[in-house]
């Protein structure tokens, strides 16, 4: 929170001599000039004291607290220490059924087996009912669970199976073995891509045409001719290698996965791009297959004409949201108002190289009705690919293709918004992608990539016949990050420059009720808005839209969110000690967004803005206060309030940067 008094400049007189400095104390100003300083205008029987005028004492710097990382660690490492203080990892089948013998890989398996020894050193239970129990469910994770004391209450429950059947998409283990080996088939955007000419060598001299067609975008927007510098070539470089490895690493894994079913064909795209030399009966079963498929593909007469058809206009849409958008959290927004749901970022890259970690941002909870996963990719044919794969593994009502993330690690790969500086490559991704699946593609877009140079007002057009069936349009650029405000002037003029074909949804600043309202009144082609920081803060806007209602919310009702989110976490995680610290550890990245809500009821102005910083006050009661404090060991109090005590040694320290109200590092 900011000071009590903010220090005004010292203005000169025109010798030179300085006047002495002026002071501007909250206490006395109106709400109209706190407003003008962006800061919220709080009740003043709310405010905290001033703090006495004295000099800081070495005796008065507070330590920091135990719970915030000095020095951030690697994944690697933590996850080293983790094992190191561990000493007993049981058995999981052991654990499930209490039965040393119930292990088929008896004294081979690399699990311990002595039970006795694993409850002499397991932490104490927490507090409360086991999530699956009170599912009416059987608890998997049987000794493990940190709920274990409850289980006895209730006998019975469902089967593992049916208790899976919550959620979907699980990654395919034979799926996975044949990204890894390299043998996995994209008959159909291999086949597009061909005809395109975006494949192999052909995709080289395509990439100059691309850069020459961009050039006189770039120069009317006043660009530098350096800008337009095809970067296709070590990003080429650079998709060949994963795979590469892949290769490389097959003899340590073939112990572990097994032979692979010899039927699979195998078409190594990578090599045909260098050139290399391909088997005569191999190609031939290539060219036969994607024969087939351009045949049926040109029964379709237009991308645009699908069998799925899926409509946003007026629905609450919940933003893709990087680390904090995972599937317990949209669980909660579901349960609290939201109608479409869209998955984390994946990339493309990752998905193909068959990454668990990057297929489980794909998971769908059942209660999720119309749900999309977004990618990000570089080129059409590492989008395609990955769009034809999840078409194929998964079971989404649309893909949604990000081309506005800010951040370096995707800019510096040609992907997100980088990619608003290639039209044409925007074009290629989009036409392949809708044109290989039935299932919907829709994008993700800022404004421009330098600000002041808006683009999408000149695409917007065309964007519909590329086959995109909706575009999300976020009202800032790729160099404001989340600075300023969101320009939805630019906004409405884009949507109705957009074709009828095409579904236009606003993004940036949604925080109420009221300005859900506002961009609906105001440009009534406007689909839908996608609400994205302000349902991190307070995910109950989408029920105040829905009932159209300022909810002054108690500290009671936002705790009971917070054991909402962190059941469904448990039950998305795992409720073992190895759930638990999960749960907790995305519930803090959580809370480091959510103290900067300000509880209707100490306002004098509402309603509260998403850029207001407020100045040192307190709540109406002790865990009001408790919750909208921005100390990292007050996030962790509160999540020892719902999972127990925290490990020793525990340290935290919130991944993403914009939870702060100056600037924002994800996308």
């Amino acid at each position: 929170m900011s000071d009590v008094v903010a220090e005004v400049a010292a203005e000169t007189s025109v010798e030179g001599n300085a006047k002495p400095t002026k002071q501007f104390s909250v206490y006395e100003a109106t709400s109209e000039e706190l407003i003008e300083r962006s800061m919220a205008p709080i009740k003043k029987e709310f405010l905290c004291p001033p703090p006495p005028s004295r000099s800081l004492k070495q005796s008065d710097v507070k330590a920091p607290h135990p719970s915030l990382v000095q020095e951030k660690k690697s994944k690697r490492q933590l996850k080293r220490e983790r094992r190191e203080k561990c000493a007993i990892n049981l058995c999981p089948q052991v654990s499930k059924t209490e039965d040393v013998d119930s292990c088929q890989y008896k004294e081979k398996c690399r699990f311990n087996h002595d039970i006795e020894a694993f409850k002499a050193q397991k932490p104490d239970d927490i507090d409360g009912q086991c999530p699956f129990v009170a599912s009416g469910m059987k608890c998997q994770y049987g000794l493990s669970c940190r709920f274990f004391g409850t289980h006895k209450a209730i006998s019975g429950g469902n089967s593992d199976g049916e208790q899976k059947n919550s959620e979907f998409n699980f990654f395919n283990k034979e799926t996975q073995r044949l990204l890894w080996k390299n043998n996995m088939t994209f008959v159909k955007a291999d086949a597009k891509l061909k005809s395109l000419g975006l494949m192999g060598h052909a995709k080289k001299s395509n990439a100059a045409q691309e850069n020459d067609a961009e050039k006189p975008l770039n120069g009317a927007n006043g660009s530098q001719a350096t800008e337009d510098v095809d970067v296709h070539g070590p990003l080429e470089t650079e998709q060949v290698r994963p795979m590469k490895k892949a290769k490389s690493d097959d003899n340590n894994e073939t112990s572990k996965l097994g032979d692979i079913n010899d039927g699979v064909m195998d078409v190594d795209d990578e090599t045909e791009k260098k050139g290399h030399s391909t088997s005569k009966a191999k190609i031939e079963d290539e060219e036969d297959s994607i024969k087939v498929v351009e045949t049926d593909g040109s029964l379709k007469s237009h991308p645009r004409e699908k069998k799925k058809l899926i409509d946003f206009r007026d629905k609450l849409y919940l933003a893709p949201l990087t680390t904090v958008g995972n599937l317990p959290f949209r669980r909660l927004c579901k349960v609290l108002g939201a109608d479409v749901t869209c998955g984390e970022m994946a990339m493309c890259t990752n998905l193909l190289q068959g990454q668990a970690s990057e297929w489980a941002l794909l998971r769908r909870h059942s209660s999720e009705d119309l749900f999309g996963v977004q990618i990000c990719g570089s080129f059409p044919d590492t989008v395609s690919r990955a769009v034809e794969l999840i078409d194929r593994e998964c079971t989404v009502d649309f893909i949604d293709i990000n081309m506005g993330c800010p951040i370096d690690m995707v800019v510096n790969k040609s992907a997100g918004s980088a990619l608003l500086n290639k039209p044409l490559r925007m074009k290629n991704i989009v036409e392949v992608s809708s044109s290989i699946v039935e299932t919907p593609i829709t994008i993700k877009v800022r404004t421009a990539f330098f600000e002041g140079k808006n683009r999408i007002d000149s695409l917007i057009s065309d964007i519909g016949d590329w086959g995109a069936t909706a575009v999300t349009i976020h009202g800032r650029s790729r160099q404001q990050r989340y600075s300023k405000s969101a320009d939805w002037d630019y906004i409405y003029k884009c949507t109705k420059n957009a074709s009828s074909n095409l579904q236009v949804i606003g993004n940036g600043d949604v925080y109420s009720f009221l300005d859900w309202n506002k961009h609906k009144s105001d440009c009534p082609e406007l689909s839908s808005c996608m609400i994205a920081r302000g349902a991190l803060i307070k995910p109950w806007i989408f029920t105040e839209i829905k009932e159209q209602r300022h909810w002054d919310i108690t500290s009671g009702e936002r705790l009971n969110i917070l054991k909402d989110f962190v059941r469904f976490g448990l039950q998305h995680w795992g409720s073992d000690t190895k759930g638990v610290e999960t749960t907790r550890h995305f519930l803090l990245e959580w809370l480091s967004y959510t103290f900067r809500y300000i509880p209707v009821g100490l306002l004098d102005v509402i309603p509260q803005q998403i850029n207001w910083r407020p100045p040192s006050y307190f709540g109406r009661d002790d865990l009001e206060t408790l919750m909208m404090s921005e100390s990292a060991g007050d996030w962790v109090r509160i999540s020892e309030l719902l999972l127990g005590k925290v490990p020793e040694g525990f340290t935290f320290a919130p991944k993403h940067k914009s939870n702060a109200y100056d600037r924002a590092e994800n996308g």
